[in-house]
């Protein structure tokens, strides 16, 4: 009787325990993960995390045209060109050098760089 009594205390006590653990067990599957994405964003700042600034410069030609130059030959009507030109690459307006596609970079986005680029027109 002594026995049982043991064995059914140390099962409670396993079952109980058992419990615990797995209700303090985070999941490390990401899709449970709510990952928060920033909606605010400037334009500068994305050009300013990515990998722009090793081509381009705000006032001065580099290995491609200023922000400046840009700005002086494009408008407002063409920041759906040049957000695609962004992601999707392109070559031959500017001189030989081919602008490399940025397809991590999303449409929205691109957009708020072009609009930053075309507000350096000053």
């Amino acid at each position: 009787m002594k026995q049982l009594f043991l064995t059914g205390v140390l099962s409670l006590f396993i079952v109980s325990c058992s419990k615990k653990e797995d209700s303090q067990t985070l999941s490390t599957d990401s899709t449970d993960i709510s990952t928060p994405v920033p909606t605010n964003v400037s334009g500068k700042d994305l050009i300013e995390a990515s990998d722009c600034m090793a081509c381009h410069n705000a006032v001065e030609r580099t290995i491609g045209p200023s922000y400046k130059e840009i700005a002086e030959k494009y408008s407002e009507k063409d920041i759906e060109t040049l957000a695609s030109k962004i992601i999707e690459g392109g070559s031959g307006v500017w001189g030989s050098v081919p602008m490399q596609p940025h397809s991590q970079i999303s449409k929205d986005d691109a957009k708020k760089m072009v609009e930053y680029i075309l507000s350096q027109k000053k």
